[in-house]
């Protein structure tokens, strides 16, 4: 993945999800807009927070760990990239 396609926005973060993990069930959400002021936000109100809601077959079977290990080895590259906050809902 080459650095231009690691800006963290909802439609980016889903794209990778998806090649990465396959899940039947998807909603990526901005809400770095309601965290304005807090630590990690930037200045432009998006980018920063977000809210995966996932499942599939990669999360059957695994721990609560293992799971949301899953989905933050997804995301690396845009953790790097400044995504500071991540919410996860598994529904396995």
């Amino acid at each position: 993945m080459s650095d231009q396609n690691c800006i963290p926005t909802a439609p980016a973060l889903e794209a990778r999800l998806r090649e990465a993990l396959a899940p039947t069930w998807l909603d990526v959400i901005d809400e770095s807009a309601a965290h304005a002021g807090h630590a990690g936000a930037n200045d432009l109100g998006y980018g920063t927070h977000f809210r995966v809601r996932i499942g599939g077959p990669a999360f059957a079977g695994r721990s609560r760990v293992a799971q949301h290990r899953l989905v933050y080895d997804a995301l690396r590259n845009f953790t790097d990239a400044g995504l500071h906050a991540l919410a996860i809902e598994i529904k396995a």
